[in-house]
């Protein structure tokens, strides 16, 4: 089974504690790391992380409010910025780095986008278009499950947590945590986004084995 978890930047302090209980349980890919999660007669899982922009894209954003950067400039910027997540997320455990989605490794791995979205350049340059939809789009290439793991338990109307909701409901006056163009991109592709707390790395498994958790299912034309 594949699935698609983007770790926003927000998680950035608990994002290495993270990382390292997803391989616990289900293990990582590299050849010398303990093979967690690999239980005999059940479904192997390809997990791929896609790192949100943090403080890395953050400085991008800074720049361009100070230098005025084109929008072209500002959209491949942010996205190194997410490389330097991954490289961070990278340094903090054990985990295999992928460029290519063309076949997902077995177990936990960690996407650096750059070259692919480059190569592919699918998505508008704006700042709309954040990490969020850009995890929808490789969640969408490979055919997985969509997980965005945040800061907090997913969207709130009235300061009430709203468990599941579609995409032309997103109008009103909601505490959002997703970018402005991730719902039209789940409507156009009939797709699920679960939205997550990462700082419970239990919640993120839970969500990974399609059980009841605590999250918000934003959900377009399904």
């Amino acid at each position: 089974m594949k699935v698609v978890i983007k770790i926003g930047g927000s998680l950035i302090r608990e994002a290495p504690e993270l990382v390292d209980r997803l391989v616990k349980e289900f293990g990582s890919g590299i050849k010398d790391a303990p093979p967690g999660g690999v239980v005999p007669g059940k479904m192997p899982f390809s997990i791929l992380i896609v790192p949100g922009g943090g403080v890395f894209a953050d400085a991008v954003r800074e720049a361009d409010e100070i230098f005025g950067l084109g929008e072209d400039a500002s959209h491949w910027m942010a996205i190194l910025g997410m490389e330097q997540y991954a490289c961070y997320l990278q340094d903090k455990s054990r985990v295999k780095g992928m460029d290519s989605i063309k076949e997902l490794s077995q177990g936990v791995s960690i996407l650096f986008p750059y070259r692919l979205l480059k190569a592919e350049d699918p998505l508008p340059h704006s700042w709309e278009v954040t990490s969020d939809t850009i995890a929808a789009w490789v969640a969408r290439q490979t055919g997985a499950v969509f997980i965005k793991a945040t800061d907090v338990d997913g969207m709130f109307w009235k300061g009430k947590l709203i468990r599941e909701i579609f995409t032309p409901d997103l109008a009103g006056d909601f505490e959002s945590c997703i970018d402005s163009a991730l719902p039209g991109f789940l409507q156009k592709n009939k797709m699920e986004c679960i939205i997550v707390n990462g700082k419970f790395p239990e919640r993120v498994i839970q969500a990974v084995y399609g059980k009841p958790v605590t999250c918000t299912a934003v959900k377009g034309n399904i």
